[in-house]
């Protein structure tokens, strides 16, 4: 069982990096993608067991579709917050309330914690300060509220969601 495992994550350490060259290169010439096979095959070679905990159990059809929606929910966070931050910058006279939020998460294991915290850290406006056990500590450009329950709902909510169906 344990070598069907390396052989799992060596695969999805493969793809993933593969799928992150042609993402780099978008281009799909011979040499690049060939390029692409053999950079991605050899780093997966020396880093597969520290890449990630998953392995290709992450590839099923049903998770796939959850990860697709991820990256338009993601989008959709990005675009709303990036016209937040353009329209305090273009108005300076706008009040704005910067702090240091919390709130817990759901999510069990490391990885899953670590792609919700970059995600909140990829939206302008917030900042992924500290992760400590479930305890997200957020640095917020223009916070709404303190309870932690609703900077839950208003932060992180649409991602946890669908991480939930992703990793758990």
């Amino acid at each position: 069982m344990e070598a069907t495992n390396k052989i799992s994550k060596f695969f999805f350490t493969w793809v993933v990096l593969f799928a992150i060259w042609l993402a780099f290169t978008s281009t799909f010439a011979l040499a690049e993608v060939v390029t692409g096979v053999v950079v991605s095959f050899i780093i997966a070679i020396y880093n597969f067991n520290n890449f990630t905990e998953i392995g290709l159990k992450s590839f099923s059809p049903k998770k796939v579709l959850y990860m697709i929606q991820y990256v338009f929910v993601f989008l959709w966070a990005l675009i709303k917050s990036n016209l937040n931050v353009a329209l305090i910058v273009l108005n300076p006279k706008l009040p704005i309330n910067t702090g240091i939020v919390e709130f817990e998460t759901k999510l069990k294991s490391d990885f899953a914690k670590l792609v919700l915290a970059n995600s909140i850290t990829l939206t302008p406006g917030t900042f992924t300060i500290d992760v400590i056990d479930n305890k997200y500590y957020i640095h917020w450009l223009d916070v709404k509220c303190t309870d932690r329950d609703e900077v839950y709902k208003e932060i992180a909510e649409p991602f946890e969601k669908i991480l939930l169906k992703i990793f758990q």
